[in-house]
């Protein structure tokens, strides 16, 4: 069974010369599951969107071509594939040579999905698209400024989390302040995350400290947005649910998961911080 600790994420490696897929390496999500007691049917839907802003390969003549990728690997298939592997694997297509976008649009389907498990999609934006291409911001109301003294800041705490049941409520709550740790080298993720539902009001001071109780959390993107979802769900109770974090860039990547209650196509915008 793959683990991080197994995977080139933290040591020095060597650029690939050449397209090698083999070097996608898939991390079982089972493993990030377990923890939260998910060992069955899964209790939510999604999927994980990936903006790879470092992707090159070479037209038929030898020239060079970019493009921005943007990948939606369903919540549903039994891997992720480990970040570092996806940015090694995307290198080693500098130096192949595809008849056009098309092919390499099939050729990434074709080696995420076999790692992954499932069928990934992929979208290509070329140059001439760049210009259509904003910043936008997560709807909702903000509650970074919501008064609240703050002590702990992990593992994450659920008992933060409360709701009214007096007042039920449909409302979309924003926070910028998720940051987490990554698995293997304990470098900071940093991201803004919405959390948008219907049901008992959700306490914004409540949610706030529960936010920022993930600085000292170690866990991949997906896990920590499965682990709110989860979190919120058996402590406030909501009829309908979605979490959406969207991560900050790096190595050229965003990682940006979504977990809801009820099957969609999220949207995919840009942050100023990605």
């Amino acid at each position: 069974m793959n683990t991080p600790h197994e995977s080139a994420l933290g040591r020095e490696t060597t650029w690939p010369c050449g397209y090698d897929p083999d070097l996608l390496f898939p991390i079982p999500r089972a493993l990030g599951r377990a923890a939260l007691g998910l060992d069955g049917a899964l209790p939510f839907f999604g999927v994980d969107i990936w903006n790879a802003y470092e992707l090159s390969w070479l037209d038929p003549d030898g020239k060079p071509r970019i493009a921005i990728a943007q990948f939606r690997v369903p919540a549903a298939s039994p891997n992720l594939i480990e970040s570092k592997s996806l940015k090694l694997y995307l290198g080693s297509l500098a130096t192949m040579a595809l008849p056009d976008t098309e092919a390499v649009r099939a050729c990434l389907e074709r080696d995420l999905g076999a790692a992954a498990g499932a069928p990934v999609t992929a979208e290509l934006v070329t140059p001439d698209g760049f210009g259509a291409l904003r910043l936008a911001q997560l709807a909702g109301a903000c509650i970074d400024d919501t008064p609240v003294s703050i002590t702990a800041y992990g593992p994450s705490e659920p008992g933060h989390l409360c709701a009214n049941p007096a007042a039920i409520v449909t409302e979309t709550l924003v926070s910028h302040l998720l940051k987490s740790n990554c698995p293997v080298t304990g470098q900071p993720d940093w991201a803004s995350v919405q959390v948008a539902y219907t049901g008992p009001r959700i306490e914004p001071a409540g949610l706030l400290r529960y936010l920022v109780s993930f600085r000292e959390h170690t866990g991949f993107h997906e896990q920590c947005v499965e682990r709110i979802y989860c979190d919120l769900q058996a402590r406030c109770h909501p009829t309908e649910l979605a979490v959406y974090a969207r991560y900050t860039r790096r190595g050229g990547i965003d990682i940006n998961p979504w977990r809801s209650s009820s099957p969609a196509n999220p949207p995919n915008p840009r942050l100023a911080r990605q």
